[in-house]
């Protein structure tokens, strides 16, 4: 892992050989599952919640399988987990089933260093999705897929998200002060923040195998604060592109969350047998 080279945005001898000619791209969906989903306030994972007659995960590799240029997925999974394999599709050849850890960034960098580990003459482009997202729609996956097509055109296309503008108005709180406020109050507002450009970052996430690895490492040696992937290559100086995705790919992290996902779950069904 140490030993992985890091190519600099400046770097176009990486952009030549490594984004060029999309006939030889593969595409490996991976999920970070190793998370125990403790806002949840429930005894298992989220990810192993039933909503809409399924587990969480299963909608969400359905959703991901179900498309045609997604030929494998890794899911990075605690090595405590005994639920995963309980699962029907746990069975389906395509998958394949690594170590996770800690932090996100742990369990996808455990997923990565699994397909460099593999041989191939392909470009391999990897669609890192949560775990937790089981409402994604096959026009955001075309969406974002298309960058894939686009990079011979566009070289520079380091990869992109879905991802969907800020619609709220933005507060930023105060920092924590001794004075103490009422128990069912968070904080006092410092100020209201301009939500222009602001986006909210959703996934899938998607970026070429090697540069998001080498960018994984550099920003875990540099201790950088690395919430998702594209995080990771925006330390490093890259721009990946923001994908207009759909409101309702939402991630399901409190308890109401799940009346919601199977409301769109419900809707996804029916649009699909129309």
């Amino acid at each position: 892992m140490n030993n992985s080279t890091y190519h600099s945005p400046a770097d176009s001898s990486f952009a030549d050989s490594s984004l060029a000619d999309n006939a030889f791209s593969e595409i490996v969906a991976l999920i970070p599952a190793a998370g125990i989903g403790s806002r949840m306030k429930s005894d298992c994972p989220k990810q192993y919640l039933k909503v809409a007659g399924k587990t969480i995960l299963e909608h969400t590799l359905a959703a991901l399988l179900e498309h045609p240029r997604i030929k494998s997925i890794i899911v990075a999974l605690n090595p405590a987990d005994t639920q995963f394999e309980q699962l029907s599709i746990a069975s389906d050849p395509r998958i394949t089933t690594v170590k996770g850890g800690e932090e996100r960034a742990d369990s996808v960098l455990s997923g990565l260093d699994y397909l460099s580990g593999l041989p191939t003459d392909r470009q391999i482009w990897v669609l890192v999705h949560d775990a937790a997202r089981p409402c994604l729609h096959r026009s955001d996956l075309d969406n974002l897929l298309r960058l894939i097509d686009q990079s011979e055109e566009f070289p520079d296309v380091c990869g992109g998200l879905l991802a969907s503008p800020v619609r709220d108005t933005m507060k930023r709180m105060m920092p924590p002060s001794e004075e103490e406020l009422p128990t069912n109050y968070h904080s006092a507002i410092d100020y209201t923040v301009d939500r222009n450009g602001l986006w909210h970052a959703l996934t899938p996430q998607l970026f070429p195998l090697q540069l998001l690895r080498d960018c994984l490492i550099k920003s875990l040696a540099e201790n950088a604060c690395i919430t998702d992937e594209s995080s990771a290559l925006e330390y490093c100086g890259y721009h990946p592109v923001l994908i207009n995705g759909r409101a309702d790919n939402i991630k399901v992290t409190q308890p109401e969350d799940l009346a919601l996902a199977e409301f769109y779950l419900s809707r996804k069904f029916k649009e699909s047998i129309v």
